[in-house]
């Protein structure tokens, strides 16, 4: 069995701790390196909501393109992109349908709100489907811009 010996140096202990001055001296440097490096990070997380919200436009228009093949048509604006997960109400098209052509529910974009589809496009255009982007408004610029295949202006 081994035995361990305990020497003291000193009848003197030191508390080895941090002044509240030096508590604060590295507070406020952490509070400078947040604020030079927080505004380019979410500047990053808006350009990345964009290439989602472009990402997933893409999708969308595949699966309407795919829907075309089946039904002959795209949906109308009153079908909109709901007929790509529920089948429609005529029972000629229902037939023909072969859906549903997502796998779940027709996806908000990244700020939450829905997508927009009408009939016709914009530039020859069967359809318009675009985000309003950042601001939820029509118009604006980088990353408050629609994104997506406009309605015609």
């Amino acid at each position: 069995m081994a035995t361990f010996k305990v020497e003291r140096k000193g009848n003197i202990m030191q508390n080895q701790g941090f002044t509240l001055l030096e508590m604060l001296v590295v507070l406020v440097i952490i509070g400078l390196l947040a604020g030079l490096v927080g505004p380019r990070l979410f500047t990053q997380v808006d350009h990345s909501k964009v290439q989602t919200a472009k990402t997933q436009i893409k999708m969308l228009k595949g699966s309407l393109e795919a829907m075309r093949l089946n039904i002959g048509r795209f949906p109308s604006a009153d079908e909109g992109l709901n007929l790509l997960r529920n089948p429609p109400a005529d029972e000629k098209i229902k037939t023909l349908w072969k859906g549903p052509y997502l796998d779940e529910a027709v996806p908000l974009d990244p700020w939450n709100k829905p997508y927009q589809y009408s009939v016709p496009g914009g530039d020859g255009q069967p359809f318009a489907l675009y985000s309003f982007g950042g601001d939820g408004q029509l118009g604006g610029e980088s990353t408050n811009a629609d994104i997506g295949y406009l309605p015609p202006r």
